[in-house]
Parts: C-alpha cells; structure tokens; sequence
C-alpha cells in the first residue's frame, strides 16, 4: 500500500514503491494526480484524507501511473493519450484536457501544459497558487524511459523547451519518480541531455530492462534510457 505524506495543509504525496502520486484539495473539490502502479485503493485512500468531491487528472498512462483509475468513472486526460490509457487496460470515460485548460479546484487552480514525447498525450499541471510544477515523468532526476512504442525524442525536446517558457511562474518541481522537489533548472539540464542523444553526440550503455536491451546515457542530472541502435 502507497504511503501518504503530508505536504502542506492542502496537499499530499503517495509514495508508491519507486513512483509516486499526488493529492491537491481546493476550496471546493480535490483532485488525484494519478493513481500510482500498486494502489487500487487509490481513491480510498483519498478520501481519508477530504470530504471534498474526488477527480482524477492523468499525466500520462503508462501502468505504473493508473493503478487505482478504476475507482473512477471519469479521467481527465489528454485525448492523445488515449490508445496507450486503453492498451494498458484503463476503463472509464476520458474528459479531455488540453493546452491552456484550467481545472479550477476552488481557489487552486490547476493549469493543462500539453507535454508529448515521453506519451503522445503527457501534460504537464501548474499548480498557480502554489507554484509547483507537475510534469509526470518528463522531468525528473531518475531514469527517463524514452525507449518501446510512444517514445519519441525530439518531440519530447520541443515538449521541454515550451515548458521553459514558464519559467518564473513555479519555484519547485514535484517528480513522479527520484527525488522531489526538484529545481527548476532541471528542465534546461534535461533539454541539453536530450539534445546530445538526438544529435548522437552521447554514448549509451547497453543494459538489460524487463528483459528490452536498451542504451542507458547517464547524465549528472539524469538518465535516458532509450532504443538500442
């Protein structure tokens, strides 16, 4: 079972062994930041913790971000998303969520970033009143998996430089995989990474993921896994 961790008065961690997933609460209702990749009970682990209505945002679908969405009818998600969220098994109705969208949880409202390279369809979440920026596992100090069906690189550079355009609007970014928070200057970092691997200017090493032999670029502020060429 994923455990809770309070953040501040209004919001909470879940770790969920090596991922984790979120809880904001507004005025009027909260929201899940997905669901994690061992908790069903997502939800009800929730609503131990408000009495305010309960939506779901997904920043993306892979499995390990979807455990718990069958305790909703409802999922916002970016329609591009779609085919990976029904692949993976998902169910419910997908309400969808694009560039510029804000889900407004009663003085806390929640910006929509479209954020495509690591999914077709991640997005990113800035949570204005707090500044905290949510970016699914498109920026994070751990092993980003840009490699199988749905990865695609320069997308996911393009996707990196339109979020450093917000720069100054958040101060700290809540990873779903290593550590949290992290700075905001990870984003740069992550794009100049990138950059070198699509340019082929970085060398990989070959390791074995869930039985996928992948190139492993290892970074001081992160690595890539990515296709073995």
């Amino acid at each position: 079972m994923a455990e809770a961790i309070k953040i501040n008065e209004n919001t909470w961690r879940f770790e969920d062994d090596g991922v984790r997933f979120f809880l904001f609460c507004g005025k009027e209702r909260a929201a899940l930041v997905d669901t994690g990749m061992n908790t069903p009970e997502a939800r009800k682990m929730a609503e131990q913790l408000t009495n305010l209505p309960l939506i779901l945002i997904n920043t993306h679908a892979d499995r390990d971000h979807i455990s718990g969405n069958a305790g909703f009818d409802e999922i916002y998600m970016s329609p591009a998303e779609e085919e990976n969220y029904r692949e993976s098994a998902g169910k419910g109705t997908i309400l969808p969520v694009k560039e510029g969208d804000i889900i407004d949880l009663g003085d806390r409202p929640l910006r929509i970033i479209d954020n495509p390279g690591h999914t077709p369809g991640s997005i990113a979440i800035l949570d204005e009143k707090y500044r905290v920026l949510i970016a699914g596992d498109s920026v994070q100090d751990g092993r980003i998996f840009m490699f199988g069906k749905y990865r695609n690189i320069e997308t996911y550079i393009g996707s990196l430089k339109k979020l450093s355009k917000y720069n100054g609007t958040y101060d700290e970014i809540y990873a779903m995989h290593g550590t949290i928070p992290v700075k905001p200057d990870l984003v740069g970092k992550l794009i100049e990474g990138a950059t070198l691997i699509a340019n082929g200017m970085a060398t990989g090493k070959k390791v074995n993921l869930f039985g996928n032999d992948v190139l492993l670029y290892q970074f001081p502020y992160a690595g890539f896994l990515c296709e073995d060429k």
